[in-house]
């Protein structure tokens, strides 16, 4: 269990002011000057070291992805950093939290990871549902400029830096990060094929990244108590902590940061009260987001919560989105209503998935309903690996991962529908 010390966000329940004085009592802005002294290569390396990887889903080694980015501009096009705060997934819900309670350590975040890719200005795309956590924001920065710490000579290091803060729109689909700059521009929010990557041509055409906001609110705190501090926690290729979100059939739902490589069990036994009706109760769990297959209770109760031990259960660790379901739930019902989710927040743009999002959906409303015939299991099986890895972006995957999970795991209960649905039209 992580120890108070070791936490990073120490004000994630907002019991302390999110404004920018008790930040610094926190340990925030504390001579970030010296920091940014370091150097954008010495930066880039302790986040390598630190092992931290990208906290939107991807899992990405951060550092690398930093690395990407010019070191000078060839053509006088200035970098961006785009600071990805849509948080679309079902059941995602801890960047509204450091966005609510603790916004200066994803500023000076955005500071510290904007000098180390070299860029002009970080743009931190806010889901437009999030109207308090928005204003809470956009007052930080306010507060930020006008202690010096951002804008013209940002914190007295001599570098120029600015911090804006774009409301979307409320499209699941902005939360892919070319879609994202695509909508930063003020055009529909659609993929773009890669390459060019970001990296190359991003937001307007400049070399542009694009992070989550953990990932970049957890980098001055690394810089600060060094990268060997955060890679001691969690297992080889799985470093750090991690803000973990249980939501579901537990007693007592709750975001709460952890170290990476936590049992499911222990974080749900320590901080969730446990699940409702006990542990025999459980039926299975969705640990990253809606967008990750499904696993039962058997194979998730003592399975590491990092990216490659949820890889091995057949499933992964995406956001870190717990969704406990007890054996109250009816599963096929569930997986028929995310279905109509990424039917829904398709863009339209790749056949597969503006076409084969709806016919996943509509077999999954045959199969829920127990009107169908037992080979459409085995089609709807084949039809979700037609989409999947089809597309531009990864809402296909993320529509037939659900679905694939729940045929591999719950293939009974789905014969067991039809076989009722005929017994009742006999009758």
């Amino acid at each position: 269990m992580l120890a108070d010390r070791d936490r990073i966000f120490t004000n994630l329940y907002g019991y302390q002011s999110w404004q920018l004085d008790a930040a610094r009592m926190r340990g925030d802005w504390d001579d970030t000057r010296a920091l940014l002294a370091r150097g954008p290569d010495a930066i880039i390396q302790d986040i390598k070291d630190s092992g931290l990887r990208g906290r939107g889903g991807a899992g990405f080694p951060t550092g690398m992805k930093w690395s990407f980015m010019p070191k000078e501009s060839r053509d006088g096009r200035p970098s961006f950093l785009v600071i990805n705060a849509d948080e679309s997934e079902p059941g995602s819900c801890k960047d509204r939290e450091i966005i609510r309670h603790d916004p200066h350590k994803l500023i000076e975040g955005a500071l510290v990871a904007g000098f180390a890719m070299r860029a002009r200005a970080a743009y931190i795309y806010i889901r437009g549902e999030y109207i308090r956590e928005a204003q809470v924001l956009a007052a930080a920065v306010a507060e930020a400029y006008a202690a010096g710490l951002l804008g013209k000579n940002a914190c007295g290091s001599g570098y120029d830096y600015d911090v804006f803060v774009h409301r979307g729109a409320g499209a699941y689909i902005c939360g892919e990060e070319t879609a994202m700059l695509e909508s930063l521009e003020g055009k529909k929010g659609q993929p773009r094929l890669k390459p060019p990557f970001p990296a190359g041509a991003g937001l307007y055409g400049c070399p542009t990244t694009v992070n989550n906001v953990e990932s970049i609110a957890v980098a001055p705190t690394i810089l600060r108590r060094g990268a060997a501090w955060f890679a001691s926690f969690g297992r080889d290729n799985n470093k750090g902590t991690k803000l973990f979100q249980i939501s579901g059939h537990v007693e007592k739902p709750c975001v709460v940061e952890e170290a990476m490589s936590i049992p499911f069990s222990e974080l749900i036994e320590k901080h969730c009260g446990g699940i409702r009706g006990g542990r025999d109760n459980l039926l299975c769990v969705i640990p990253g987001g809606s967008s990750v297959p499904l696993v039962p209770a058997a194979d998730i109760w003592d399975a590491p919560m990092d990216f490659d031990g949820l890889k091995a259960v057949g499933s992964g660790l995406g956001t870190a989105a717990v969704i406990v379901m007890d054996k109250s739930t009816d599963v096929v019902e569930a997986i028929a209503r995310l279905s109509h989710f990424y039917m829904h927040e398709s863009c339209g743009q790749c056949t597969p998935c503006r076409e084969g999002t709806g016919w996943m959906y509509r077999v999954m409303e045959r199969l829920r309903l127990g009107d169908a015939e037992v080979q459409e299991i085995d089609m709807l099986q084949q039809l979700t690996k037609q989409v999947e890895g089809h597309t531009i972006c990864a809402l296909g995957d993320a529509a037939a991962w659900p679905i694939q999970g729940l045929i591999r795991h719950f293939r009974p209960e789905l014969e067991r529908r039809i076989a009722q649905n005929v017994r009742e039209a006999a009758e």
